[in-house]
């Protein structure tokens, strides 16, 4: 059972279809330290889609206009994601922290594992001379 990971900010964004008029359709946004879930026509009880922060590799091409702040969301497979919300939202700038402190997170621990991989190597030479 998958546990309920604690949100850190909930709304509405609009993001641009992939259709060929590509119109931009409101989704409810649910902003987590792990992923961006996506739910169609504003509501939590739909299927929504869910960007995980590992498979997300950057926040792009931010864009003022009058009204709206426009960000992409860059994925690992160079998929681009546009997004639009109300200039005074900052959305992008909530997504972008939350990306930052989840990859921040994975490569200490990274290091973390690396580290402790060499020390048992380390051991295990040490062990071998004696």
């Amino acid at each position: 059972m998958k546990m309920q990971a604690e949100v850190i900010r909930e709304g509405e964004l609009e993001k641009r279809s992939d259709s060929l008029f590509q119109l931009w359709k409101k989704k409810l946004v649910v902003l987590t330290k792990d992923s961006l879930s996506l739910f169609p026509d504003g509501h939590k009880r739909a299927k929504g889609k869910e960007l995980g922060f590992g498979s997300i590799l950057k926040v792009d091409c931010v864009e003022r206009t009058g009204k709206y702040i426009y960000f992409t969301i860059v994925t690992k497979d160079r998929k681009e994601i546009d997004f639009r919300c109300p200039d005074q939202s900052c959305w992008n700038a909530s997504i972008t922290m939350a990306l930052i402190d989840f990859q921040n997170k994975r490569a200490i621990q990274d290091f973390k594992s690396r580290q402790e991989m060499e020390q048992a190597l380390e051991q295990k030479l040490l062990l071998r001379e004696v």
